[in-house]
């Protein structure tokens, strides 16, 4: 696993799920030290701007050529790359829906899960999560934490290949709406 000293002078919450740690952090997803890191990719796997022209600028031109190599991928899929110069080991691009799209939460659910055994299958031990689709895609923040914490207790509670999931919160409006849900599923320690 790789060292998460780069948060540990943030704020932080930590519970056990089943065999692993789902571990709440205060970070730029793009410095964190983590095995891989999530990006709430376009089917189109375009960076695009944000998060994504973050992970262009700060990872370089090997992520872009490896995403140019996949090509395409339908929402609810994930794909594995080189995280570039990022101190992440790779990138899991996961194409989520969009708010309002049909069937929100399902999707939302699926891709989750989806990234979870995509990074299960490589191998990966420590994921790192982004409010998925709170952003520029505008899945609501309650319904973000909700629909994403159920879908990693779940995953976790049957699978045993990651050790440490991490959801990294932009900012304190986002922290505070996921430590509230973990009650949810666990008694936080600090």
């Amino acid at each position: 696993m790789a060292d998460t000293g780069t948060v540990s002078r943030i704020a932080t919450r930590m519970i056990p799920l089943h065999e692993s740690v789902l571990r709440l952090v205060t970070a730029d997803i793009t410095t964190l030290d983590a095995e891989a890191i999530v990006f709430y990719a376009r089917p189109n796997l375009a960076l695009g701007s944000g998060f994504g022209a973050a992970i262009a600028r700060r990872g370089g031109a090997a992520i872009k050529k490896a995403l140019d190599q996949i090509g395409q991928i339908r929402v609810t899929e994930a794909v594995v790359t080189t995280a570039g110069d990022l101190k992440a080991t790779c990138i899991v691009h996961a194409a989520g829906p969009a708010f309002q799209e049909e069937d929100l939460e399902q999707k939302l659910r699926a891709t989750i899960v989806s990234a979870l055994k995509c990074a299960d299958d490589k191998g990966i031990a420590q994921i790192a999560f982004p409010p998925m689709g709170a952003g520029f895609y505008g899945v609501p923040l309650p319904v973000c934490a909700d629909v994403m914490l159920a879908a990693i207790a779940a995953y976790l509670s049957t699978h045993i290949g990651i050790r440490e999931v991490i959801i990294c919160a932009n900012d304190a409006r986002e922290y505070k709406v996921f430590e509230s849900k973990l009650t949810a599923i666990g008694q936080p320690s600090r």
